[in-house]
């Protein structure tokens, strides 16, 4: 079977940092809950004119500026980062390629939400393995959803860590280094209309424009027992199709969750908390966390050659997703 590896990573976030303090200013909650149980110092916001578009040519060019990889040596763009794009019936991947000057790519783009990591992942490297003549996939994914936030909202206050940034990868196949092994994914659509925006979709197309919560403490209640043991079993299954166990992970990238969550999900790993990568500097970017979060911990050391990295990640609908990369040679 042909081997997949993520090559290279990068990443960019706006240059705006909006401190827990302002957040509790908006929102009226006490800035001390906001940093010690949402789990969040401050969030990078995009400029009014910084559309995810832009989010993504920024990341993937720094990408491929670092790589010294030609854009027309690309295969496929495909971006698996937030739905809402620069306009609402849109395809950002088209546009990527061309500003990029990935001139011989087809475009690829799919709405996975805050679990599109480990869904990207897994398909480029399926992809890669089912077309020889395929070589090179750059994925990319960007969010400027704190934009829909309305801070006024209490019904929708879990959001308020939704913060912008980018983030790219360069999936190849026949790689030398950083394969990437296993996935795994489960489903619970029971919760698949709690969360969205009400409004500009045909069901409602002048509604409510900002992120809404149908039923708050109906979903709260499911969600608070269903999501670690679901977070655990996508991490078991993506380990298991590697052939590793969860004692084998030594480094895991999950999306930003409060830090309770985070805590109980390391517990569950047996994990420490130097062997994972939260993002209170940043919040929550939708499919964004858990590639931004590999991105650092390797530019910052925290990710050595043979390590088994777990990237681990949920999204509304309600999924749970996982994929696995041995960093380092291919052996």
């Amino acid at each position: 079977m042909r081997r997949v590896g993520l090559a290279a990573t990068a990443s960019y976030l706006p240059e705006r940092w909006m401190t827990a303090a302002e957040v509790a200013e908006a929102s009226g909650i006490p800035e001390q809950v906001i940093v010690q149980k949402f789990g969040l110092r401050g969030k990078h916001i995009a400029a009014e004119d910084e559309h995810v578009s832009d989010l993504s040519i920024a990341a993937a060019e720094r990408l491929l500026t670092e790589t010294e990889t030609d854009p027309a040596s690309i295969d496929v763009v495909m971006y698996y980062g937030s739905m809402w794009r620069d306009f609402p019936v849109w395809q950002a991947a088209p546009h990527i390629a061309d500003r990029l000057g990935a001139t011989n790519a087809f475009a690829v783009e799919y709405a996975n939400v805050s679990h599109g990591t480990p869904i990207a992942l897994r398909l480029a490297r399926d992809l890669l393995r089912a077309e020889d003549e395929l070589q090179t996939i750059l994925v990319v994914a960007a969010c400027r959803e704190s934009y829909l936030l309305d801070y006024g909202n209490a019904r929708s206050r879990f959001m308020f860590n939704f913060g912008d940034g980018a983030v790219a990868g360069l999936v190849v196949g026949d790689a030398g280094r950083n394969e990437v092994l296993g996935s795994h994914a489960l489903t619970d659509g029971s919760y698949s209309l709690q969360v969205k925006v009400p409004g500009g979709g045909s069901v409602d197309p002048t509604g409510y424009r900002y992120l809404d919560v149908e039923d708050p403490q109906s979903m709260k209640g499911g969600l608070d027992e269903v999501s670690l043991p679901n977070f655990v079993r996508a991490a078991r299954g993506a380990v298991e199709r590697s052939g590793l166990t969860l004692a084998d992970v030594a480094f895991v990238c999950p999306l930003h969750t409060k830090r309770s969550m985070f805590m109980a999900l390391l517990s569950e790993l047996d994990l420490r908390e130097d062997q994972a990568m939260y993002l209170d500097d940043t919040g929550h970017m939708s499919g964004v966390d858990s590639l931004l979060g590999l991105d650092r911990a390797v530019r910052e050391g925290r990710v050595q050659d043979g390590d088994v990295v777990l990237l681990l990640s949920a999204g509304t609908g309600y999924t749970w997703a996982a994929t696995v990369v041995r960093w380092g040679e291919i052996r």
